[in-house]
């Protein structure tokens, strides 16, 4: 016979590398996934000093508003007045707020308005995955 056919007696005796491929790219895609996460976690960068630099921590005001409307900033609750004093010392270029599930609307476009009266145009807010 000129071609190697395999009778229904004969064992088979190659692996089937298939499921090994499919585990491996699974396994790829999952580090391509993670892998700059951990890497940005894992950097410990300690910048340069400059005369002319600003603190990168004062350009983002991170605000907490709480279920009854209360506003907290650096975990002590404060009232317009003082944020308003904040914004004025602190003059950040943007802010991140953090609003419980439970504040009204109102409350939130309250503080937003505020905010961009005091020069802050960019806005983020907190939310969960």
């Amino acid at each position: 016979m000129a071609g190697s056919r395999m009778s229904d007696d004969s064992e088979i005796s190659e692996i089937n590398v298939t499921p090994l491929v499919d585990v491996v790219l699974v396994l790829l895609v999952i580090f391509m996934i993670t892998a700059p996460t951990i890497y940005q976690n894992a950097l410990q960068v300690q910048l340069p000093k400059a005369a002319s630099g600003e603190d990168a921590s004062k350009t983002v005001l991170s605000l907490q508003i709480t279920r009854v409307g209360e506003i907290v900033l650096d975990k002590k609750t404060i009232t317009e007045a003082q944020l308003l004093e904040v914004l004025k010392a602190q003059k950040p270029v943007s802010a991140i707020l953090l609003g419980d599930t439970k504040v009204e609307h109102g409350i939130v476009i309250h503080i937003v308005d505020i905010l961009k009266a005091n020069g802050i145009q960019k806005f983020s807010f907190g939310v969960e995955k």
